[in-house]
């Protein structure tokens, strides 16, 4: 579990891979560099991120883990793609470490599922509703405002490009109707979720009280699933991320969303009862 991570999002996960797959062998650090002939302080630069990670080293480091071949070829294969999130550099000033990490993984993620029981998904919010939660968060500058909502509209795109990230979304009721702005914004908000529910890559559960019990109690958290890498967990705190990385939690935050997907109301009932909240 980190709560930092490194300035690039693609090297971080890799490193995470690196690690992961280190102590499923039972190495420590020095008894892998021993076996690999690479020196212990860049091992661990490469399990941090900290420093680029190349094929030959990755290989290295894996056979020595006595990886599968098709896993080392995986993860070869991830460390030659571009750095997708190479458009968040115009905002470092105003986005933090963890923030800037996240939407990073977002960009490198094939699927993400999030549960928000408290505010909308940021992915699917809109302008007047980033601009208000922006202007309402007691820790954002009053001069880095609005750059931080273009990034936060910059950070939408991710669910219309090519190929498009697939998202599932469960909100909690409360969640909708917690006031933000006036029923103007609220009215759009509403409508822009109904259009996002129509895109083949979105889907929009919500959760209501009625629903019953879930196993998702302990709150927002987000499910990120990669196509050359295992799935990561993001749970947001007061002024800062968290990144799971353990294989058995984030398991059990699987089971939550599969927990959280029967108690919800359907997408079609969803839409009905966002449909109902215009006024």
């Amino acid at each position: 579990m980190f709560e930092l991570a490194a300035p690039s999002a693609l090297q971080w996960l890799i490193g995470v891979e690196i690690a992961r797959f280190r102590n499923e062998a039972g190495l420590t650090l020095s008894q892998l560099s021993d076996a690999t002939g690479i020196g212990r302080p860049k091992l661990g630069h490469m399990e941090t991120g900290r420093s680029v990670q190349y094929a030959n080293d990755i290989r290295r480091v894996l056979k020595a883990c006595k990886v599968p071949r098709e896993d080392i070829d995986r993860l070869v294969l991830l460390s030659s793609r571009p750095d997708e999130a190479a458009w968040i550099g115009p905002w470092t000033d105003v986005a933090s470490d963890w923030l800037r990490t996240l939407v990073g993984l977002e960009s490198l993620a094939r699927k993400e599922f999030v549960f928000e029981p408290i505010v909308l998904p940021g992915l699917l919010q809109t302008e007047a509703y980033a601009r208000a939660m922006t202007a309402g968060a007691s820790r954002v500058r009053p001069d880095a405002g609005e750059r931080l909502v273009e990034f936060r509209m910059e950070r939408t795109r991710l669910l219309t490009k090519d190929p498009a990230l697939e998202l599932h979304a469960v909100i909690n009721e409360q969640a909708l109707n917690l006031w933000v702005g006036d029923w103007r914004l609220l009215n759009q908000q509403y409508e822009h979720l109904l259009r996002m529910s129509e895109l083949p890559n979105v889907t929009i559960q919500v959760l209501r009280a009625q629903g019953g019990l879930h196993s998702a109690t302990t709150g927002q958290f987000m499910l990120l699933d990669f196509a050359e890498a295992r799935s990561i967990v993001y749970v947001e705190i007061q002024d800062a991320g968290i990144f799971v990385d353990d294989a058995r939690r984030v398991h059990t935050y699987t089971l939550s969303t599969e927990s959280l997907k029967r108690v919800a109301l359907s997408p079609a009932e969803s839409v009905t009862l966002i449909h109902s909240l215009i006024t």
